[in-house]
């Protein structure tokens, strides 16, 4: 837990944070499980992502540019900015298209709970 956290808060700007490469894209990874285990929050572009699920993570998806689709198991549902779509664990997902969006994980994604879908 950060130092930050055990203060009672966490106030860092997007700026402050480098993006790196996910199968989704690039992530701005501005809260992580390093900093809390309750939530994450990332900002994330994403073109063309690996469909994949988490058996343990909730995922909220907030689109604030661009536009797109995320398959949702046998489900396709067209993004823009201002819609919201939460993800159970379990969930199989996938986006592509040209769009950046805002996710929160409850609890805070963590590396070994990401499952990839065979093509």
């Amino acid at each position: 837990m950060s130092d930050k956290i055990k203060k009672g808060y966490i106030a860092r700007h997007m700026s402050e944070v480098q993006p790196v490469p996910c199968p989704c894209g690039s992530s701005t990874r501005i809260i992580t499980r390093e900093d809390t285990p309750i939530a994450n929050l990332h900002v994330t572009h994403i073109m063309d992502s690996e469909k994949h699920y988490h058996k343990g993570c909730t995922e909220y998806y907030y689109i604030l540019e661009g536009h797109g689709h995320m398959e949702l198991n046998d489900d396709v549902v067209e993004l823009k900015p201002g819609l919201v779509v939460v993800i159970e664990p379990g969930t199989a997902h996938r986006g592509y298209g040209d769009f950046k969006t805002m996710i929160v994980g409850i609890p805070a994604w963590d590396h070994s709970d990401e499952f990839f879908c065979e093509a």
